[in-house]
């Protein structure tokens, strides 16, 4: 038997920790967007999660080293994700529901593993494909029972939010690419720092445009705005973003991305604890089964694949 390689362990704990924190997101993004809007919003948890992580960089914590490297790659990857990701969702989201959205956004790992196998030459075992399926299902089988469907007469907001999707896919192949010369640090600041520069620059000109900088810093006020900022600028954006690139430096990129389905698990158990929301037997079935396809998409490929080793050094 072959020897786990180093940090492997903390790599799945990072997958894992990385869908809980994203299944609580929903509701901290809910409770803010009564306070500010959408770009408002991204403008704010960017600031928090850049100026957070600036912190021990300006320490000397956090070493970054981009001497000699591509640094354009690193720009490219912020273009996917954060900046076509969110700004595709925001939209996607004005012309579609927020169960469209859910339901589309189950699809990134069988995107995820479509393009690792084009771009990066991973290959899954039938078993692993049939796991990743049993995993999308069964967000599906949740969406279905609620009720929730796709309004295919609405093509703006699914085009919208399936191309947010594959981008997302598109960034974790990429990123799985860089972080053999960048590290999971090293390619989180950037993405942080761009998505700070370019959010606040297109808030700004518009809320000057429109004669309403007021409203911009008014959601300040709140302390529940605040607190819900703090969430998903710090946890949601920097832990996440930290987690999901340490995971995909150790793991292919096809089996970590079906642990996002995990959040779904988690925002049903939010809003059972935290709002009273009911838990119903088709909770729990779905559940079951988008459990069962993460664990056998990870357990279930070939034995003894060497993995390609991470050169960056953790900064």
């Amino acid at each position: 038997m072959n020897p786990s390689p180093p940090g492997l362990k903390f790599a799945y704990l990072c997958a894992v920790i990385n869908a809980i924190i994203i299944g609580f997101s929903f509701l901290f993004t809910k409770i803010a967007l009564e306070f500010g809007t959408p770009l408002d919003l991204l403008t704010f948890r960017f600031a928090a999660s850049f100026a957070v992580m600036s912190i021990p960089v300006l320490l000397g914590r956090v070493r970054l080293n981009y001497r000699g490297k591509k640094f354009y790659k690193l720009l490219l990857l912020a273009t996917l994700y954060p900046l076509s990701f969110f700004t595709l969702q925001s939209y996607g989201l004005q012309h579609a529901t927020s169960s469209e959205g859910g339901i589309l956004f189950a699809f990134t790992p069988i995107l995820t593993v479509l393009l690792a196998f084009l771009f990066l030459k991973e290959t899954t075992t039938l078993l692993q494909k049939l796991s990743i399926c049993l995993s999308v299902g069964g967000v599906l089988f949740i969406f279905i029972m609620k009720g929730s469907r796709i309004d295919w007469s609405n093509m703006t907001g699914i085009v919208l939010l399936f191309l947010s999707c594959l981008v997302m896919a598109g960034y974790s192949v990429l990123a799985k690419r860089l972080l053999k010369s960048f590290s999971p640090a090293e390619i989180t600041y950037v993405m942080l720092g761009i998505a700070f520069l370019f959010f606040s620059a297109v808030s700004l000109t518009g809320h000057t445009a429109a004669g309403t900088l007021d409203q911009l810093f008014s959601p300040l006020a709140s302390g529940t705005f605040i607190m819900a900022v703090l969430y998903l600028g710090i946890l949601s954006t920097l832990v996440t973003a930290l987690s999901s690139n340490y995971a995909l430096s150790k793991i292919e990129a096809s089996k970590v991305s079906v642990f996002s389905n995990l959040s779904t698990i988690v925002s049903i158990a939010a809003g059972a604890f935290l709002l009273g929301e009911d838990v119903s037997l088709y909770h729990i079935v779905g559940s079951a089964l988008i459990i069962a396809g993460v664990i056998g998409t990870n357990l279930l490929g070939k034995k003894g694949v060497k993995q390609v080793p991470n050169q960056a050094k953790a900064g």
